[in-house]
């Protein structure tokens, strides 16, 4: 007689069994990607909308025009967003790009070589950021008090190049055709900023820095006992942030064949919408320009279609605040449901 105890007894899970009970089923996967791309289904479906109330909105001629007006918030919110991915904040970016924009105005009134005007204007935007960037991680004063103080000086600086004038009153046209040009039916701004937008991505995903600025974010204690130079780190998104600012400045100045000292006022706070709405925390370590991207265009679309239907500026502004508090919202509601789909 066998007294092996063999009835009613129940074998551990395989490997293979364990794999399977983990795997997210087709329902979690669907909710999954449905929280990941609820931003890029609100703006497709602000797309039909606007394509149903206008005829125009499809247009090639207001689409390039779209793509345009978008560009040079957009690339200053790609910079915006290392900053934010951190948990810092950079209020200074739209005094920046108004000095940078008046400096190559400047140069190239002083008959200095295009190339080297550029370079020059977007050394300056480095430096500036690098200096902000510095003074928080090293002093450690709050970024918000420190780029606070760089808005008031840095546009203070770009008013006293010229008393408050404009610059650039004779500028080549090889450089007014980097900002006034296009590249097929795209505009040159627009390709720069989806070029901007890549290269940051890739960075961010592919590269040691991006690894640490997403540490740096998520803790910056446990990055710093990780080997993490947080300090370099929190220093250098800042100047990016500055490059990045100074490149749009620019191409504005380009646009416009002239430096407006006067420029950019209150892009800090376009370019924190569209990081914020684009998915990146404030409290950093989760985000990406991809999000930034699509909310730049968001915004940019909403704006146009108001445009397009007349509606006044004054409403436009209220409209705006109100479907941006709604996409927070949405996205506050969205991270919930992501995190209990995800236990």
């Amino acid at each position: 007689m066998n007294d092996s105890p063999t009835t009613g007894t129940v074998e551990p899970p395989t490997l293979s069994t364990q794999a399977l009970a983990a795997r997210p089923t087709w329902r979690q996967r669907g909710s999954m990607w449905l929280i990941k791309g609820n931003l890029l289904i609100v703006f497709v479906v602000i797309c039909a909308i606007a394509a149903f109330l206008s005829p125009e909105f499809l247009t090639t001629r207001n689409l390039a025009n779209l793509l345009q007006q978008s560009s040079l918030t957009g690339i200053i919110a790609i910079g915006m967003t290392l900053v934010i991915l951190t948990s810092g904040i950079d209020l200074a970016v739209g005094s920046v790009a108004a000095l940078s924009g008046m400096i190559v105005a400047v140069l190239l009134d002083g008959s200095v070589p295009i190339a080297l005007a550029i370079i020059a204007a977007l050394a300056v935007g480095v430096a500036v950021g690098l200096l902000m960037g510095a003074v928080s991680a090293w002093i450690r004063l709050p970024a918000f008090i420190v780029t606070l103080a760089g808005l008031t000086a840095v546009r203070g600086w770009s008013y006293t190049l010229t008393d408050g004038r404009p610059a650039g009153s004779n500028l080549p046209e090889a450089f007014t055709l980097i900002g006034g040009g296009y590249l097929g039916i795209l505009p040159l701004t627009g390709v720069i900023f989806i070029a901007v937008t890549i290269i940051t991505g890739l960075i961010l995903r592919y590269t040691t820095f991006g690894e640490y600025i997403y540490a740096v974010g998520s803790n910056e204690e446990a990055a710093r006992l990780s080997g993490v130079p947080v300090k370099w780190i929190k220093a250098s998104v800042f100047g990016f942030s500055g490059l990045t600012a100074a490149l749009a400045g620019i191409l504005l100045t380009s646009r416009l064949t002239i430096g407006q000292p006067t420029a950019f006022q209150g892009a800090e706070l376009d370019a924190i919408a569209a990081v914020v709405l684009g998915g990146t925390s404030l409290f950093g370590g989760r985000g990406g320009v991809g999000g930034t991207f699509i909310a730049v265009l968001l915004l940019s679309v909403l704006k146009n279609l108001f445009n397009l239907l007349g509606i006044g500026s004054f409403v436009q502004m209220i409209a705006t605040g109100v479907i941006l508090v709604l996409a927070l919202i949405l996205n506050r509601f969205l991270d919930s449901r992501a995190a209990a789909v995800a236990r």
